[in-house]
């Protein structure tokens, strides 16, 4: 499949959209729902129509030079970006999938415009003034989801090596977060740190992986 094709092909959602006079369509979606520490984030993104960003695709498709370059350009060629933020101890206290859903309309509530309609990634957002279309792997789907999906990834990996300064010993930025083994290992030597989300499971390393790591 060529760009153009492709290009095309991921404003399917939007453009039924703009057919019908609607043009301010935001994408959303979240980053760090998975990780063992630190905040879920959430970003919306609206383009104006036909707004095309090559390479824009779900994030997690990305590398991460990628990511940071297309960052920028989302930040340039959109009309307006919301970034909502939920803390560990906030996850904690609510569970993630509430606080998905709070940083999710933190974004919303920081887009200086008004959107018309929500376009998000997966199958349980929902939102008390704007309309809603829930889109499963919405953000290889849609522009404007991966663009929210590569706008949430970046600010969370950049707030997860800010993390690393303060608490070097866990490895935030090499995994952001994420249960890998280095990381459980660390946890296993050192306890959980101020970001650690007490309610997810740390999984028990053997015996053999804990001599491997140390």
């Amino acid at each position: 499949m060529n760009r153009e094709r492709l290009l095309k092909d991921l404003h399917h959602y939007e453009r039924k959209y703009w057919l019908r006079g609607i043009t301010r369509v935001a994408g959303l979606d979240e980053a760090g729902r998975g990780p063992l520490a630190g905040p879920v984030v959430a970003a919306a993104v609206i383009f104006e129509p036909d707004v095309s960003i090559p390479f824009v695709n779900d994030s997690k498709k990305l590398t991460e030079k990628r990511r940071e370059e297309l960052y920028h350009l989302i930040r340039e060629k959109a009309i307006t970006v919301g970034v909502g933020v939920v803390s560990h101890d906030v996850i904690d206290r609510i569970n993630i999938l509430q606080a998905s859903m709070l940083a999710m309309n933190k974004a919303v509530g920081q887009l200086k415009v008004q959107p018309e309609q929500l376009l998000v990634d997966g199958n349980f957002f929902r939102h008390e003034k704007f309309s809603v279309e829930n889109i499963i792997k919405g953000d290889s789907l849609s522009h404007s989801i991966a663009a929210a999906s590569i706008i949430a990834k970046v600010t969370r990996d950049s707030l997860m090596r800010e993390y690393d300064q303060v608490f070097p010993h866990y490895g935030f930025a090499q995994h952001k977060g994420y249960g890998t083994r280095d990381h459980i290992a660390a946890i296993h030597r050192h306890g959980f740190c101020e970001i650690h989300r007490r309610t997810f499971h740390v999984p028990v390393l053997n015996e053999h992986a804990l001599t491997i790591d140390a």
